[in-house]
């Protein structure tokens, strides 16, 4: 009877321990993620429908959750890939996840161990079979709208913004619950909306929602559509909250310049492995950054924007340091793009969280930025070259058979 109890309990904690204790599902026009959480790696099975579309994820685990539970219909009417979502039990030890789909796609899944607050992960990838090139479509949709250049202007400078974390990477969170990914978006689209007014610039996001986006990612788009510059908009956090002031960051191809610049490169460089990024894609990228820190004439030109950028951001806010540092940042490795990064301000400081959430403080450092930008293409005005078309990437640049396509959102 005591060895037929032991069985039991321990059958019970197996199936507490595989439990799926959370979920979340990420739709955008890039791609469709679904995140299920659980104590320990979940065990699954996965294969694909016809007639119609539909992807069928069987799970190994005897309990049907209340986080499993909550995604029936847990779909939205703009999501571009799923049409529907349902769960429930398929037989004894398998729970079955169904996604009806309103086209066909090509599906990649993977597992993440445990990071910072994350438990194990099961991760759910839902591209289009065709992938997508978005930020050249909006490139196209961009050179119809605006208003004709004034005289002189050999051609538009291309900025791409890129706003920091994203989707499962919030990056950081302050003291009041503000979440970075958040204030970061929305002072990119200030300033995006800034420079789309001006007469000789554009700006592309590299995302406009709520998804994850992995450096790689970010860095490719602003290599595909050739732009003259990239700046990775960001909000700072340290352990100490009296630590405030805004910074900005250009690559290194040496040390980093300071010791908190080592630190702050690290930190945003491990969003892939917050975000969720299959190991084969994080490898990739590490071997292609390798190449690129040799750059170092991109380097001396991020250098100059940034030291723009800095003087027009000391005039809103106090700097921490008066100066542009270095670090090695992933997102700033565009061999051929001048890239920085704007830690705008310390979300971790009470007053700073609480001015960034403010939407005139935004508007100001959105400007100020813009000045920043402006004052280095009156310097360094671009090249008078063709305008982009959406020809297919260089095969460099493609990683086919399942590993990452900049237009992915992955």
């Amino acid at each position: 009877m005591a060895i037929g109890y032991a069985i039991a309990a321990f059958l019970f904690a197996v199936s507490v321990e595989a439990q799926v204790l959370s979920t979340r599902i990420w739709p955008a026009r890039d791609y469709t993620r679904l995140t299920l959480e659980s104590k320990e790696e979940l065990q699954y099975t996965i294969f694909s429908v016809k007639d119609p579309e539909r992807l069928v994820l069987d799970l190994e685990t005897d309990e049907l959750s209340p986080a499993l539970a909550e995604l029936n219909g847990k779909v939205t009417a703009e999501d571009p890939y799923v049409q529907g979502l349902r769960v429930a039990r398929n037989r004894p030890g398998v729970v079955r996840l169904v996604l009806d789909l309103k086209a066909e796609i090509k599906p990649q899944i993977f597992s993440l161990p445990p990071i910072a607050d994350y438990g194990h992960r099961l991760v759910l990838d839902i591209h289009p079979l065709v992938p997508l090139d978005p930020l050249l479509a909006l490139l196209q949709e961009t050179e119809k709208t605006r208003p004709a250049q004034k005289p002189g202007v050999a051609r538009l400078a291309t900025i791409v913004i890129d706003p920091g974390h994203g989707g499962e990477d919030p990056g950081a969170i302050g003291r009041r619950g503000s979440r970075e990914k958040d204030i970061t978006l929305n002072i990119a689209r200030r300033l995006k909306k800034l420079i789309d007014a001006e007469p000789n610039m554009r700006a592309l996001l590299t995302r406009d929602g709520d998804y994850f986006l992995p450096l790689g990612a970010r860095v490719d788009k602003a290599r595909a559509v050739r732009a003259d510059l990239l700046v990775s908009i960001h909000a700072d956090a340290f352990k100490r909250p009296n630590v405030r002031g805004s910074s900005v960051f250009a690559l290194s191809d040496r040390r980093a310049t300071s010791e908190m610049a080592r630190i702050l490169a690290k930190q945003e460089n491990d969003s892939d492995l917050i975000g969720g990024v299959a190991l084969k894609q994080k490898d990739d990228h590490v071997n292609r950054t390798i190449i690129d820190l040799s750059q170092t004439a991109t380097i001396d030109y991020s250098l100059r924007l940034g030291n723009s950028v800095l003087k027009r951001l000391g005039v809103v806010n106090d700097l921490h340091k008066p100066h542009v540092e270095q670090a090695s940042f992933a997102v700033l490795t565009a061999h051929d793009v001048p890239s920085i990064l704007v830690e705008t301000a310390f979300i971790s400081n009470p007053q700073e969280e609480r001015r960034l959430n403010d939407d005139a403080y935004q508007d100001k450092l959105a400007r100020a930025i813009l000045e920043g930008i402006r004052e280095y293409i009156a310097k360094h005005p671009p090249r008078p070259v063709g305008p982009v078309t959406a020809s297919p990437l260089p095969v460099a640049l493609r990683n086919d058979g399942g590993g990452m396509n900049p237009f992915s959102g992955r």
